[in-house]
């Protein structure tokens, strides 16, 4: 057998790996316990769809102001430091929410503010904790090492809605107890750091300026034919499916009459199916293989967005959030490993700093998409979003299948 299909789990071996695994962990499980709860609180002080996207909008506009800095920064900035500071600000924001919650103070504008200082500090976050990854695993198992750093992503969405969940159903605890866990698991995380090498720093990082960097990094991203590809595949796809977490309290109480606290339910059966999906296709990630499954899981998300706008009861919208979740979950798991394949190693921050732009276009979207929502229904729009994600994964993965790496175009 292959070395690049001898195990779904192989960089875990490796102790630094290991750490910064389980760092990982603790914060994408902060973050995807936010995303619940954001939406639930929001929808909670407003009743709509256009609040819910209104609050990810913040994010969405922190991460697009920031999110190209932060890659640039992540490839001359010790990381560990990078996201040490990040997680920190994240750890703060989210604390100070909880007190205005408990001291029934909490307004739209305060989720507002955080979602972006938060979607700030992700911009720097996520490129920063992605390339860490390079450094601390060899060549031959970077592809895997980034299929499973997004296994922890999707162990999260497992996690985050439970956590969510029991502390949302919980009287004595509720959303101001679900902030204060999210900060701690953030402030946790970045003291796991500890026990990290110091991080690599590019040694002529000095010599130009952050703006060069930056201009550099998007100059070699653009003159990949494949990278480039790659890139708006996943942007694409992220931008017109992802939103679809935005629309599910919505959907809930409009149209399975339902209340929106049971969106806990319906992202844990995504998660379910996104967690099993990742890890069966993290042992692909460095087979020649990775791509065609990449192209076919975006495909079948959106049909999956299509079998859940389309499902009449509270359960058969289950059933189709375990399709969604392991769709959207198995493209999730492999994008790190498809882009990092084309990209040289003192560009993987900036590169990286690019596929984060995606959440910032999921975020900007939720608010044109929760008003379209409000005004023809959460069905009618999540049918569209499916198609159009299907239409766009079909078109990418034909111009995939006649685009050239950059080896082959230099």
């Amino acid at each position: 057998m292959p070395q690049s299909e001898s195990g779904s789990l192989g960089a875990l071996a490796i102790r630094d790996f290991r750490i910064l695994f389980l760092g990982t962990l603790a914060a994408f499980t902060a973050f995807f316990t936010s995303t619940v709860i954001l939406g639930v609180v929001a929808f909670e002080l407003t009743g709509s769809n256009a609040a819910v996207g209104t609050a990810v909008f913040g994010q969405g506009l922190g991460m697009v102001l920031c999110g190209p800095l932060g890659g640039a920064f992540a490839d001359r900035l010790p990381k560990r430091r990078v996201i040490a500071v990040c997680q920190m600000i994240a750890a703060t924001t989210f604390g100070a929410l909880g007190v205005l919650y408990a001291l029934d103070r909490l307004v739209l504008g305060h989720l507002v503010a955080n979602s972006f200082a938060f979607g700030c500090a992700f911009g720097f976050l996520g490129p920063a904790r992605q390339a860490l990854v390079v450094d601390l695993v060899p060549p031959e198992r970077i592809g895997n090492a980034m299929a499973l750093s997004n296994v922890a992503n999707t162990i999260s969405r497992v996690a985050g809605p439970v956590v969510a969940g029991l502390l949302l159903d919980w009287e004595a605890a509720g959303p101001a107890a679900a902030y204060g866990v999210m900060s701690f698991l953030y402030a946790s995380s970045s003291v796991s750091l500890l026990w990290l090498p110091k991080s690599k720093v590019r040694p002529t990082a000095a010599e130009k300026h952050v703006l060069h960097d930056l201009v550099d990094g998007l100059r070699y991203a653009w003159r990949a034919p494949r990278l480039r590809i790659l890139l708006a595949f996943f942007v694409g796809v992220m931008l017109i499916g992802f939103p679809h977490v935005t629309l599910i309290p919505g959907l809930l109480e409009n149209q399975l009459g339902r209340p929106s606290q049971d969106v806990t339910r319906y992202a844990l059966a995504s998660a379910v199916g996104a967690f099993a999906t990742a890890i069966s296709v993290a042992r692909f990630a460095d087979s020649p293989r990775a791509t065609r499954i990449y192209s076919a899981m975006a495909m079948a998300f959106g049909l999956a967005l299509t079998a859940l706008a389309a499902a009449p009861t509270f359960g058969t919208g289950v059933a189709a959030m375990v399709l969604v979740g392991a769709s959207s979950g198995g493209f999730h798991a492999l994008n790190g490993a498809v882009v990092a394949r084309e990209t040289e190693p003192a560009y993987m921050g900036r590169v990286l700093s690019l596929t984060f732009l995606a959440f910032a276009a999921f975020s900007l979207s939720a608010l044109p998409l929760g008003l379209l929502a409000d005004a023809f229904g959460e069905r009618i729009v999540l049918s569209g979003m499916g198609l159009a994600v299907f239409a766009v994964a079909g078109f990418m993965s034909w111009r995939l299948s006649h685009a050239r790496s950059i080896r082959e175009v230099a």
